[in-house]
């Protein structure tokens, strides 16, 4: 059975952190590849803060081109808003049978994981694959049989962060992927208007 990891964001935009979050969990698990889910809703946030879907969505394909095992996924653009992972988990299931579906998620995610709905069907049914996250404290979930802590180097880089340095007219070349900050440069985004 194939094993896909699937890593949900805004990606508003994707930067570094991203990407290392996904090789050392391919690395050091058992996917075979990871899916960046691109999410046109949070429900924990609002939507006026995020760019177009579609560019997101370009940013974060031009940004995996180079690696075969790492996809970007719009699977949510196409379900009901807001988005919901059970909701999303339960199309991706239907569309590949065959496909084992994981969760990567930060560590401070997981402590706030008994919010998600229906989230023990999903800790029930799915791995769950954490990362630490910086000022994040261990949780009672993380000693679940289906959570597996992964030893990720921790950065403490945001997208906020970098829209903010953008805003402020601050270089962020190495903070976002090459393809990413170029797309970002040639279309002026996140620019103080």
């Amino acid at each position: 059975m194939h094993s896909i990891g699937l890593y949900f964001g805004s990606f508003n935009p994707v930067h570094i952190g991203h990407l290392i979050i996904a090789n050392t969990l391919l690395e050091y698990s058992d996917l075979d590849e990871v899916w960046f889910v691109v999410s046109p809703q949070n429900p924990f946030k609002e939507r006026g803060e995020l760019l177009a879907d579609a560019e997101r969505l370009a940013m974060v394909q031009m940004s995996l081109a180079d690696n075969p095992r790492l996809k970007a996924s719009d699977i949510e653009f196409h379900l009901p808003l807001p988005s919901y992972t059970i909701h999303t988990l339960q199309a991706l299931g239907q569309r590949h049978p065959d496909t084992q579906f994981s969760i990567l998620m930060g560590s401070d995610n997981l402590a706030n994981f008994t919010r998600w709905k229906d989230w023990e069907t999903i800790i029930g049914s799915h791995k769950l694959y954490v990362y630490p996250r910086p000022g994040t404290q261990s949780c009672a979930l993380a000693s679940h049989p289906h959570v597996t802590m992964v030893p990720v180097p921790m950065l403490d880089l945001s997208s906020t962060h970098i829209r903010a340095q953008i805003a402020q007219g601050k270089s962020v070349q190495y903070l976002v992927p090459p393809q990413a900050y170029h797309y970002i440069q040639s279309k002026q985004l996140y620019q103080q208007k």
